[in-house]
């Protein structure tokens, strides 16, 4: 068992106050904190402390393999710790974004190596091989986006609003009610002419505040797009959302994305795992590069991005079922002085404490202990077996799927 140094990730639209009260560190921050990486993803990797020297965690798991990660899912995927553990505190919207599976991310890496595209460069899509399906869980309330609406529920939002230079868009979703007609609406607006554009986005945005304050099914849509203009000023993306589900998650509540879902975190707090990659295809409210036919190929417009409610597994123990081998995740709730079996022996894991503290025991061995306080973190290595848990307060627990 090992204790965890994670980098925090300083994004734009990260929170002044959620990560740094959770570490209690001062608040508010003089900058913006977006994420906390747990993991040994290459670009900001766990620390750990062995025998007095400081490492990475993926260094660690490069000297033994087999035994840190277990024998399947060292072989599984390749000596790589297939997940990566976020807090995840958005003060402002997230990129409408998918993410790819794992053939399409292996032919896309591959065709933009062949093709000479540096890693860094602004058009780079695939930067990476792998898929990135995710599960977000709420601490607080979570307001998302989260996969395309059916297509004559998009052309009511839209036309809704009564902005003329839609009415084309909105003629053709009722033409042909098909998800695929909804995908190539999107794909439509995020191509729309340059000079009609600005006038368009501004339409849009007067007329959602014009409506938002009427109620009716689609006045938290509008009241969002109003909102994101404050982040995103003038950004196609937000003509864009309104073909999207808009939804809060409530506490407890989790996302989940799979390959091809098209999705948006707007503003919350929430427990994110992930595949261990970073490959993003943007769909906008965002500056950066938006690849039209490349998102095309990738979205899956009839998948579903389905909100989960745990199974319970054992005696505080609660579980978010999702079909992908890359991770699962848990969460651990206990009583004051309870003792509780954490799930997930023969395999690497990663545990979070977000409230409350434990002692974190392994085997039978009294030494081999260690407290878990809020906001910290700890790797159990596939070695680390019968591990327990005696204290009180909320875990998430990241392990693999398989």
């Amino acid at each position: 068992m090992d204790l965890l140094g994670n980098t925090v990730q300083p994004y734009a639209w990260g929170s002044h106050t959620a990560i740094a009260d959770l570490l209690g560190e001062p608040s508010p921050t003089p900058g913006p904190q977006a994420e906390l990486w747990m993991g040994a993803h290459p670009n900001a990797p766990s620390v750990l402390t062995r025998a007095g020297r400081a490492a990475t965690l993926q260094t660690a798991i490069d000297a033994a393999p087999a035994q840190e990660l277990g024998a399947e899912v060292n072989a599984r995927f390749g000596g790589r710790l297939p997940f990566l553990l976020k807090v995840l505190a958005a003060q402002k919207a997230l990129s409408v974004q998918l993410h790819p599976n794992r053939e399409q991310a292996e032919q896309g890496y591959a065709r933009e190596n062949a093709a000479g595209v540096p890693l860094d460069a602004r058009e780079r899509v695939y930067v990476d091989n792998w898929p990135k399906p995710e599960i977000l869980c709420a601490l607080e309330p979570f307001e998302v986006l989260a996969g395309l609406r059916p297509a004559a529920q998009a052309a009511e939002v839209i036309d809704g609003l009564g902005v003329p230079e839609l009415k084309d868009l909105t003629a053709l979703l009722r033409e042909d009610p098909s998800a695929k007609t909804v995908g190539r609406a999107l794909a439509t607006l995020l191509e729309w002419p340059e000079a009609g554009r600005a006038g368009l986005v501004a339409g849009v945005v007067d007329a959602a505040a014009a409506h938002r304050a009427q109620g009716g099914p689609y006045a938290a849509a509008y009241d969002a797009v109003v909102r994101m203009n404050a982040d995103h000023p003038g950004d196609i993306g937000l003509v864009g959302s309104l073909l999207l589900n808009h939804l809060v998650l409530e506490p407890g509540q989790a996302l989940f994305m799979g390959a091809g879902g098209v999705h948006a975190y707007i503003r919350g707090v929430g427990i994110e795992l992930l595949a261990n990659s970073d490959n993003v295809i943007r769909a906008g409210l965002t500056p950066k590069h938006i690849d039209v036919p490349e998102l095309l190929r990738v979205l899956d417009p009839e998948v579903e991005v389905p909100v989960l409610t745990p199974r319970q597994a054992a005696a505080g123990v609660e579980v978010f079922d999702t079909d992908v081998p890359e991770f699962r995740l848990s969460r651990l709730t206990l009583a004051d002085g309870a003792v509780l079996v954490v799930p997930g022996d023969g395999g690497p894991r990663v545990l979070l404490c977000v409230e409350g503290e434990a002692s974190v025991g392994c085997g039978t061995e009294p030494a081999a202990r260690l407290l878990l306080t809020r906001g910290q973190s700890c790797f159990l290595g596939a070695r680390d077996m019968h591990v327990t848990l005696t204290g009180a307060g909320t875990y998430f627990l990241a392990e693999t799927g398989l």
